[in-house]
């Protein structure tokens, strides 16, 4: 049997303890090696490996001592309990061994799980598992993870108040974060409402999240956004006096405002634009990009990308400018454009 779309992440979280075996394959280790994770707790519990009641194989190991994985699979452990005999990093040559262990396979024997990295379609792995009729094939591919799956974790961490606009925001990021980071955020989150039953809130989830932009140079980017000339220059004075290059100043400040232009551009509003991006825009930092992008519109916006490139420009191109003079001038002339032009 071969799992597809949302059948992957809903079976391997509650896998039939029934079947004899389940290959987990995929170019991506870190997903494998969480579906693995999943699939084996809910298999054995999180004590198996104290009661022996797991086996862990290298799958290398089973050409030279194919053997060893019937033995393995047909053992009695001291503890009672389900078996699971995990077979790791496997490649095409152990197929053999796996398929006379499932040959000899019987209700009662611990159930293989073997985990392997990108098989192609000629693989030896998959010819023996895709046609088996009671083997389970997972294959993981770099998708982010489903809002099925995002709830099912938030629920593991204590999160079960979790209502649209904070799920909105969770999807959001659930594209940005690879599985592992964004399972990390969603611990990290659980514990800090430990103790709250409250809703979980779209701010609480941006307190949380990584930072992708040091902070003050975030906030000079929002000033001259918002158009607040008179708080620019003492935010100014503290980003030189951090030593910030100012071609990064200058890249910063040009995404943001691209960011800004494709959300005002979007037909369906610079709240769903700032959403789809990557990385996404959420909680408080889209409502306040989504008002930025409202107050200044597309030409004057198109205005801005424009003299941001042309800055950008001329630092690269140049060696005597005054580098962190002509980013600043170009920054403050943003920072005083009138309100109200279209």
């Amino acid at each position: 049997m071969i799992l597809k779309g949302a059948e992957i992440a809903r079976y391997l979280a509650r896998p039939d303890p029934s079947r004899p075996a389940l290959l987990i394959h995929g170019q991506d280790a870190m997903r494998v090696a969480m579906k693995r994770a999943e699939a084996v707790k809910a298999l054995v519990g999180e004590k198996a490996d104290e009661e022996m009641r797991l086996t862990r194989l290298p799958g290398a190991g089973l050409r030279k001592d194919p053997a060893q994985l019937l033995d393995a699979v047909k053992e009695v452990g001291f503890f009672p309990g389900p078996r699971v005999v995990l077979v790791e990093d496997t490649p095409d040559t152990a197929a053999d061994a796996i398929r006379a262990a499932l040959a000899d396979w019987r209700a009662g024997d611990a159930v293989i799980v073997v985990t392997a990295g990108g098989l192609g379609k000629s693989s030896a792995l998959r010819k023996l598992f895709e046609p088996h009729p009671a083997a389970v094939t997972a294959p993981i591919y770099d998708d982010p993870p489903g809002e099925e799956e995002v709830l099912r974790w938030l629920a593991d961490a204590g999160l079960r108040q979790v209502p649209p606009p904070a799920m909105k925001d969770m999807m959001a990021l659930a594209r940005a974060l690879d599985p592992g980071d964004l399972r990390q955020t969603i611990e990290k989150i659980g514990l800090y409402k430990h103790g709250d039953d409250t809703p979980l809130t779209p701010q609480e989830i941006a307190l949380m999240a990584p930072a992708t932009i040091e902070a003050d140079l975030d906030e000079l980017i929002h000033i001259v956004a918002e158009r607040r000339e008179a708080e620019f220059g003492p935010m100014m004075r503290r980003i030189e006096g951090q030593g910030v290059n100012p071609v990064t100043l200058c890249i910063a400040a040009l995404r943001h405002f691209r960011a800004l232009h494709a959300a005002a551009a979007d037909p369906a509003g610079p709240g769903a634009a700032l959403s789809r991006m990557r990385p996404p825009v959420f909680g408080p930092r889209r409502d306040r990009m989504e008002r930025q992008a409202q107050g200044w519109g597309m030409a004057p916006l198109e205005e801005a990308v424009r003299s941001l490139l042309d800055c950008d420009l001329t630092l690269r191109s140049s060696t005597r400018a005054p580098q962190m003079a002509l980013i600043e001038r170009a920054l403050i002339r943003l920072a005083m454009t009138p309100r109200g032009r279209r």
